[in-house]
């Protein structure tokens, strides 16, 4: 949490432009994201200097008090992004040490945490880095013992048992974050479940080093790398199941680019059915054509919900359209996707040519089944088709400043226009073929196919904040937390649920209804299930979400049947 609430602030402040942005010091031991933050104009000082300008950021590790005072006296506008679990030790290192007591802290004497942490002992403070220099400092009439944040557990529990048998008299404070405790812990159970253990952090990173100890101690195969290039599975031996963990600076990316490569690496040397399982499932998600697939069922299941029995050409328009705007939508945001999906923007680059000439395949096929459909749906495909050339350009040449806004400029605009796309597509488009009109049942099935779409991808915006932060867009995620929108994506899909049956049941909708308001309970057990951690990351993760439209169709076609 505290490293995370850091890159944020600091990708947040970069996206402001508001002058020169500076960290004071690295501000996470990780040196991939701080090549990103230097990407992104984000220097690092290193000495205070007399005067200065623009925003500083104290790093997660926190800093002395007096450094942050010497900063905010330079001139600089200061940005406190220390972990709020790290200014709890802090708080209680100034609290004790006013009263006169002795501050012994329990960690790496040259871990800019303990350098800062000291800054609040005064002349009262100690480091301790093993238990021989803690039986060496001197007897003290009070004191108190803290622990980096980021310590081994199994340690401090050694030094708490020291204390209580030799220093009843000295209080401690276990202030291991909660969140590196349960990861060593998490670790050490995992160890003894797999063959081998892949760690991924920095190595600069003590919490990272901790659990590389931790996995090595269990007596398992493992390996410490700060990305999948430095993956060596042969030093891994034969394993059959692998742990991956990484420490609290490692970024989503980073573990997202070792899972894939290892999920990989792993198939290729698996039996020839789970190769060709993992072969289908990877190249029908990452080209769209899982996607069109349930573009199309959910077009039948939209038009037969309105007691529509759909054309082909209905149908084939939809997922024309759709298998279009998604393909072409992923190369324009492979920059995002090296951070979000890096199998999915190594896919795109290196068949961008293939691809594109798959777009224009797929618009032009859309294009001649609205034609054949009549004037009226030719005329509304131009329009999307253009809507969608506008979303990207800018709404005027410049304005002040030189600035060109987009619509995708727009904070959430991209989610709830990808939601609205696929309404019109899968339910409009249907209604005007079968009534030649939209009626009052067609807003009600808009409604259900737009939220079926707008949490599906709602839900991938959140596996994608990161990314998303680094390259300045404001998804809906990022405006209200990951928490108020999963929130929000499940009450929208119980809602629906509930609309579905009781529209059913007044007779506004057939019986199907009752059937369709499966898709809705589906995807809320799905996020209730990812919110504890029960759906697998990788490949299965995309293959369920999308497999609820695709399973709209199948209940449909057995309702259809029976």
């Amino acid at each position: 949490m505290g490293v995370r609430r850091a890159v944020e602030l600091a990708l947040d402040a970069s996206n402001r432009k508001d002058g020169p942005i500076y960290t004071y010091g690295p501000l996470i031991h990780n040196p991939q994201v701080l090549d990103i933050l230097k990407e992104k104009g984000i220097s690092v000082i290193h000495q205070i200097p007399e005067a200065g300008c623009g925003t500083v950021l104290i790093r997660a590790h926190g800093v002395p008090p007096e450094d942050r005072d010497k900063l905010r006296i330079a001139g600089f506008n200061v940005i406190d992004a220390t972990c709020p679990k790290v200014i709890k030790v802090q708080s209680i290192i100034a609290k004790h040490s006013r009263q006169g007591y002795a501050v012994i802290i329990v960690g790496d004497r040259a871990h800019p945490e303990v350098i800062g942490l000291l800054g609040y002992a005064g002349e009262n403070g100690y480091v301790a880095e093993n238990m021989e220099a803690l039986k060496a400092l001197p007897e003290f009439d009070k004191a108190i013992i803290v622990a980096q944040t980021t310590q081994n557990k199994i340690f401090f529990e050694e030094v708490t048992a020291w204390a209580q048998v030799l220093h009843s008299d000295y209080r401690v404070f276990n202030t291991i974050c909660d969140s590196t405790e349960s990861r060593q812990k998490d670790v050490k159970d995992l160890a003894e479940k797999v063959d081998a253990v892949v760690v991924v952090g920095g190595y600069e990173s003590g919490n990272t080093k901790r659990l590389f100890d931790i996995a090595r101690d269990a007596g398992k195969k493992a390996v410490h790398i700060e990305t999948e290039a430095e993956l060596d599975i042969n030093q891994l031996g034969n394993p059959r199941h692998i742990a991956i963990t990484a420490g609290a600076s490692t970024p989503n990316w980073i573990i997202k680019r070792v899972y894939r490569e290892l999920e990989n690496r792993m198939m290729h040397h698996g039996r020839l059915f789970r190769r060709w399982r993992f072969f289908i499932h990877r190249n029908l998600l990452l080209s769209n054509i899982y996607l069109a697939m349930g573009a199309g069922c959910l077009t039948y299941a939209a038009a037969m919900l309105q007691g529509i029995d759909p054309s082909f050409s209905s149908i084939l328009m939809a997922v024309l359209y759709l298998l279009c705007m998604h393909t072409f939508n992923n190369l324009i945001d492979i920059t995002s996707d090296r951070y979000n999906d890096p199998d999915r923007a190594t896919f795109y680059q290196q068949n961008r040519n293939l691809l594109s000439a798959f777009i224009g395949l797929f618009g032009l096929g859309g294009l001649l089944t609205a034609y054949t459909m009549g004037p009226l749906f030719l005329v509304l495909m131009l329009c999307m088709s253009f809507m969608g050339i506008v979303y990207i350009l800018s709404l005027v040449p410049h304005i002040a400043g030189g600035l060109k806004p987009k619509i995708r400029d727009i904070p959430g605009s991209k989610t709830l226009l990808v939601a609205l796309a696929w309404g019109i597509v899968t339910t409009i488009v249907p209604a005007l073929d079968g009534f030649g009109q939209i009626r009052l049942i067609t807003v009600l099935v808009f409604c259900w196919t737009v939220s079926l779409v707008f949490v599906r991808t709602a839900f991938f915006d959140i596996l994608d904040m990161q990314g998303s932060r680094i390259v300045g867009k404001e998804t809906i995620p990022i405006l209200l937390g990951e928490k108020k929108t999963m929130g929000l994506l499940k009450n929208l899909s119980g809602l629906m649920m509930i609309v579905l049956c009781f529209a059913s049941a007044v007779g506004a909708v057939s019986n199907l209804g009752y059937l369709l308001s499966l898709c809705p309970l589906s995807m809320l057990m799905f996020l209730s299930a990812y919110e504890k951690g029960g759906i697998p990351s990788g490949l299965r993760q995309g293959f369920l979400m999308e497999s609820h439209f695709i399973l709209a169709g199948l209940l449909t076609a057995l309702w259809s049947l029976i």
